[in-house]
């Protein structure tokens, strides 16, 4: 009896160890970075060169979006599709803007429509342009890093007072969960604490972007959502 009893409680305990083996299995692969590494370049590219000059367009309202200078993404990397007149410059950010350490960084699905006011198009947009320079070289994370590091202490300019971006684009995919998000405007300043601002204190439409903010790029990047996207139709801006 007590060999039949010892012969069942073992085969209960060696079941429980194939289920919870199971379970700590699919919560491992539940938790993996949905993005580990760089996708083939094709797939962060538009292929629809049209198609790429609007969605960049949106980001700002169309009295400024019309006369910024435009740039698509083709496998070297940014090239001026329209020139401008106004000083502004639109584009379509990629998902190597995002933060190193954010889990979509090799997302190929992102896109971000934005437009550059002239401030920060001469200080703040030649980012953009080496980290995809470096994305294009075929780097790895760490060495785009690096990369930056370098471009930072020898070759970026002196960031403008008042640069600032606009970021107010229905056709934006900024993450998998958020996708377009909310209509925002996005301030650069050198890197500071949020609450010089009052960012993400209760009441205050000031938030504070987790791109740059020292990691590396000495940035602090400050967001403020707004009522409207850039076609003019109400958004709700509840951001938090």
């Amino acid at each position: 009896m007590k060999t039949k009893m010892a012969a069942t409680i073992a085969l209960v305990a060696f079941a429980l160890v194939l289920v919870l083996g199971a379970w700590w299995q699919a919560r491992a692969q539940d938790t993996k970075v949905p993005y580990p590494s760089k996708a083939p370049i094709d797939q962060y590219l538009m292929g629809n060169r049209n198609a790429e000059i609007a969605m960049a367009r949106s980001a700002a309202p169309e009295a400024i979006a019309r006369d910024a200078e435009v740039l698509v993404l083709a496998g070297h990397g940014y090239e001026t599709a329209i020139k401008g007149t106004n000083g502004f410059v639109c584009l379509v950010e990629r998902s190597w803007m995002s933060p190193f350490d954010s889990p979509e960084f090799w997302n190929p699905k992102l896109r971000g429509p934005i437009c550059f006011n002239p401030p920060a198009a001469r200080s703040v947009l030649p980012l953009t342009f080496k980290r995809t320079d470096l994305v294009l070289a075929g780097l790895s994370k760490p060495q785009i890093i690096d990369g930056i590091k370098t471009f930072v202490k020898k070759d970026l300019p002196p960031l403008e007072p008042s640069g600032m971006t606009y970021m107010m684009s229905k056709q934006g995919y900024l993450a998998d969960d958020g996708g377009h998000w909310v209509p925002h405007l996005m301030f650069y300043v050198p890197q500071t604490d949020g609450l010089s601002w009052g960012a993400d204190v209760p009441g205050s439409p000031v938030l504070l972007s987790q791109q740059f903010h020292g990691a590396p790029e000495p940035i602090t990047v400050f967001m403020i959502p707004v009522r409207r996207w850039s076609d003019g139709t109400a958004a709700a801006t509840d951001a938090h």
